[in-house]
């Protein structure tokens, strides 16, 4: 894709680096690396510790009045982590109870160093910890569990269903990595507390709901070790893509501002009119509908101010594409299944060499023959499938538990950009970086809101934005147009919203 090479920096074009390094998310191994880059640096690794536990004692006195919290530590740096939450909770008044899985004797490095200066007694974990107790403290296991939680731990963290529960770095149980449990129920906590960076954990599901309430603490490490561990993903956020939003200027004309073509189907025609008035409130300069000839008049009845084109046929279609303006094309919302010269249809957007957004029927028509599609991908391309049509056109990885791994190989599969959707939203590109959104509400899950995100995309891409920033942006802006009352949301309330929360992107505020 021509857009999608590197830049310098290695990251995709449109995105700034500074930004990605603060929204940075970083696997177990990745803040494993950190914490070993900075030790080695000079960095006193008790200190870190001692930071952690007191940025999760601030974080339990800043939310909670002192009474009795029954602490759980492991056999690890997450157990040292909760000595010193213990020890600084028993300072400030608390009634503390700690259970220890495992020996004391048994516990090394800085973890041993937190258990030597606990100054109360520690019993080993069961439930009767819970006896009396007002909260919990989970620090059992950390980010980087890679197995079941059983035997005397998963008895007592079943044990402390009903109390309010802080867990430290993750809930036990919960993969960093994904956001999965391993063949537990998980832990529900009301607050997380992790530290430097976010882990993808936090942010996929089911883990982005384990987590509860989520704080990201800085506990000393220098943001000098991202350099060396070069992050491949981030939260999405404003920061990363701003400086590359289309942005009009008194020299500006309406091709300049950006030319797109919607492929109009014949029986669902809302969804190219959502996709149409999406791409007018995103700043298109000119949007036009390539309709069907009998539908036509129902497409100029609910669009006054986009360009309606008849097409007879397929070869009608081809030749309005012909138009070297058309700076994006969207196909498949509402395009239909049986639509007649669907499959054409799409290939000759993709062979126009322009940039395209693929949803819905698109993709499903290419379900028993997706090489045909990904072959024809040159130009910058998004493809914004749901689940289900991810499913179709890449059943070998729609088994795959990890999201971030499953859009991360259909984007170097396909060549294109991958908006594999939902609550936990992925954007992946085809070199490996990707963005996992965290602002959309969950009534979002209406029907036609993806058809709006199509032409969001296009807009961005026809004004000339990057693919990847493009779609990362699209999604965010979605999401916070849906979150201004996401109340009884209806895809049709999505489009007016958009040049709100446009202007205040550009803006930087309110957002």
């Amino acid at each position: 894709m021509s857009d999608d090479l590197l830049e310098l920096n290695g990251l995709p074009p449109g995105i700034d680096a500074a930004a990605w390094n603060r929204h940075a998310l970083l696997t177990p191994s990745e803040m494993a690396m950190a914490d070993r880059l900075a030790i080695e640096a000079g960095t006193d690794g008790y200190a870190l510790m001692r930071n952690a536990g007191q940025a999760v004692a601030d974080a339990i006195a800043a939310r909670y009045d002192r009474g009795a919290v029954a602490v759980l530590c492991g056999p690890g740096n997450n157990g040292g982590d909760g000595f010193v939450v213990a020890e600084l909770l028993r300072q400030s008044g608390w009634n503390v109870r700690l259970g220890l899985l495992g020996e004391r004797a048994a516990l090394s490095g800085d973890a041993a160093c937190a258990a030597a200066d606990y100054t109360g007694p520690v019993e080993s974990l069961s439930p009767a910890l819970f006896e009396g107790a007002d909260l919990v403290v989970d620090a059992l296991f950390g980010a980087g569990l890679n197995r079941a939680v059983s035997g005397a731990a998963l008895e007592t963290l079943r044990a402390a269903t009903g109390l309010p529960v802080i867990a430290i770095d993750t809930p036990s149980g919960l993969s960093g990595l994904d956001g999965a449990g391993f063949g537990t129920d998980l832990v529900q906590a009301d607050l997380t507390v992790t530290f430097f960076r976010k882990k993808p954990g936090h942010l996929l599901l089911p883990g982005r709901v384990s987590c509860g309430d989520l704080i990201l603490a800085e506990i000393g490490l220098p943001d000098a070790v991202l350099s060396s561990i070069v992050p491949q993903a981030a939260e999405n956020h404003p920061g990363l893509w701003r400086s590359s939003l289309p942005v009009a200027t008194p020299f500006s004309h309406k091709y300049g501002r950006g030319f797109v073509l919607i492929a109009g189907g014949a029986d669902m025609i809302g969804a190219a009119c959502l996709a149409a008035r999406a791409a007018q409130r995103s700043g298109a300069g000119i949007v036009s509908v390539a309709a069907p000839l009998q539908q036509a008049p129902l497409y100029k009845l609910a669009l006054e101010s986009a360009v309606i084109r008849t097409v007879k046929d397929t070869r009608a279609y081809i030749e309005i594409l012909e138009d070297r303006r058309i700076g994006a094309s969207v196909v498949g919302p509402g395009l239909g299944l049986s639509s007649p010269g669907g499959h054409e249809k799409v290939l000759a957007v993709l062979r126009r060499r322009c940039p395209a957004v693929l949803d819905a029927d698109a993709l499903t028509l290419f379900a028993d023959a997706p090489d045909a599609l990904f072959s024809e991908i040159v130009a910058p391309t998004v493809l914004t499938p749901h689940d289900g049509e991810f499913a179709r056109l890449f059943p070998d990885l729609a088994g795959v538990p990890d999201k971030l791994a499953r859009a991360r190989a259909a984007a170097a599969r396909s060549g294109a950009v991958i908006v594999l959707k939902g609550y936990d939203t992925v954007i992946a590109e085809p070199s490996g970086h990707a963005v996992i959104n965290t602002n959309a509400p969950p009534e979002l899950a209406t029907a036609g809101a993806g058809d709006v995100l199509c032409g969001i995309v296009a807009a961005f891409l026809a004004g000339g934005m990057p693919s990847f920033a493009a779609a990362s942006a699209a999604v965010f802006l979605h999401g916070a147009a849906a979150s201004l009352s996401p109340g009884g949301l209806i895809a049709s309330d999505l489009p007016d919203r958009l040049p709100e929360v446009i202007g205040q992107t550009h803006s930087g505020s309110g957002i």
